[in-house]
């Protein structure tokens, strides 16, 4: 059974200034470890579509979306189209800047097709979990040092 997963980080700059970091969507492939491209399909807000090309090890994929959460200084949530996943930016004020959380949901499980290809592709479930969270980390590490620029 898929998790839900997050990864956590606190950034020495203010919301508004991390927030600039995390939405200008076409920065995600300078972050991610998996995305080499995200671009919208107008101006970034709920109800915006988004296409991405993304590498897992040799493999490359396009998938699409739809920002569902856009609230500036806030929040940004996008649901993958394919598998219905939501991946989320939640950024809080702390005393020294802003605490920023990634998170991946899974709202409605995931679908046969969906699992058989982790299983056969992405190295199972637990692997495929395990390295979603690594990427996470390094994505948020990345947002942090161009954040604190």
């Amino acid at each position: 059974m898929p998790n839900t997963l997050e990864a956590t980080i606190d950034i020495s700059a203010a919301p508004d200034k991390v927030w600039a970091v995390v939405s200008d969507l076409g920065r995600m492939p300078e972050f991610s470890p998996t995305t080499l491209k995200m671009i919208p399909l107008g101006t970034p807000r709920a109800g915006t579509w988004t296409v991405h090309l993304n590498k897992v090890g040799r493999k490359y994929y396009p998938t699409t979306a739809r920002i569902v959460r856009y609230e500036p200084n806030r929040a940004f949530a996008f649901r993958m189209n394919e598998n219905g996943t939501v991946w989320s930016y939640t950024l809080e004020p702390t005393p020294t800047g802003t605490r920023v959380t990634e998170r991946r949901d899974i709202p409605n499980g995931v679908r046969k097709p969906v699992r058989l290809m982790i299983e056969a592709f992405l190295g199972g479930e637990q692997q495929f979990e395990a390295d979603l969270v690594a990427g996470m980390n390094e994505t948020l590490g990345k947002i942090k040092v161009a954040a604190e620029r």
